[in-house]
């Protein structure tokens, strides 16, 4: 009997060391939670004061300088190369009485031409509004609806090596009806109307619906773009058979053929044509996300190449 109740004496001092185990480890979580939540609430504060000084920064900035507009990237509805998006920041650029001349540092492949065409048609408009001369810059790359874009300014410069042009239209279709015949796939789509389906890749080729949007859509898109070249680049631009084909030229031959005015970067353009070298850029606020995530990329890439440099 003494032995049954020393087991059990045992056995309940076991279990409530065990509890007593389950409740510490429970109580170290809960602790280091805390310790989390404080850290990320003092990094978002932080990120906050940063982003208010900042702005505060810009608003107290009354000296003459140089506005400078990012393009980068495709040019897409809803993007940050959007006209949405560009169109504010350019006419916050001219409108300020502190800006000598706007610079649009230019590294874009391209996008929607309708894009394109708004923010043209806004350049166009401020320069002659506020009467200040705008320049593009371009680094690796401005093609297409970038080129679209460059043409309303004063003069366009870029790197030798930049990628200038691809004065042209496309559209990306594909066909798998081959395929599905093989494959024993059938295509049970349906519509309303000849050619509504004409770019199904499900369906077979619909040549006369094809031709129709190559004739009234594509040409004349293309042709839009031409008529904007000419009018902005004038008689600078020395046309030949290649001018309007999509082809595209490095940055040194693109200055030979008057597609752009000559080489240089931001620092020459400022230093040596506008004569102004302090500038100050005009971007869209990023959302509270976007501002944290970049402030995490941007410590974490710097965390990482410390690392990878301490092991050479």
């Amino acid at each position: 009997m003494d032995n049954q109740n020393q087991n059990e004496g045992l056995n309940r001092l076991a279990g409530a060391a065990e509890n007593f185990v389950k409740q510490e480890k429970w109580s170290r979580r809960w602790t280091n939670l805390l310790k989390l939540s404080v850290i990320l609430y003092i990094i978002v504060t932080l990120v906050m004061l940063a982003s208010q000084f900042t702005s505060e920064e810009d608003v107290l900035s009354g000296s003459k300088h140089v506005a400078v507009v990012k393009l980068e990237g495709a040019i897409m509805p809803g993007s940050r190369t959007s006209a949405e998006t560009l169109n504010p920041l350019l006419n916050s650029a001219f409108k300020n009485p502190n800006s000598q001349a706007v610079i649009i540092k230019a590294n874009s492949p391209g996008g929607s031409p309708v894009q394109s065409a708004l923010i043209n048609d806004e350049i166009t408009r401020l320069k002659t509004l506020y009467n200040k001369p705008v320049y593009v810059v371009v680094e690796d790359l401005c093609a297409s609806g970038c080129y679209y874009i460059a043409v309303a300014a004063d003069k366009i410069y870029a790197n030798k090596g930049s990628i200038i042009g691809s004065i042209g239209v496309r559209m990306d279709t594909f066909g798998v009806t081959g395929l599905m015949e093989k494959m024993g796939i059938e295509n049970r789509s349906m519509h309303a109307g000849e050619h509504k389906a004409f770019i199904d890749p499900f369906s077979p080729k619909d040549e006369s619906g094809r031709q129709f949007f190559q004739e009234r859509i594509l040409e004349r898109t293309h042709q839009q773009f031409i008529e904007a070249v000419r009018k902005g680049r004038g008689d600078r631009i020395k046309e030949n058979e290649n001018t309007y084909t999509g082809l595209v030229w490095l940055g040194d031959e693109a200055v030979k053929n008057g597609m752009i005015d000559g080489l240089g970067d931001i620092g020459y353009v400022k230093r040596e044509i506008i004569k102004q070298t302090n500038t100050r850029h005009y971007e869209a606020e990023k959302t509270f996300m976007e501002q944290l995530m970049g402030d995490i990329s941007s410590e974490t890439a710097t965390r990482l190449s410390m690392y990878f440099t301490t092991l050479k």
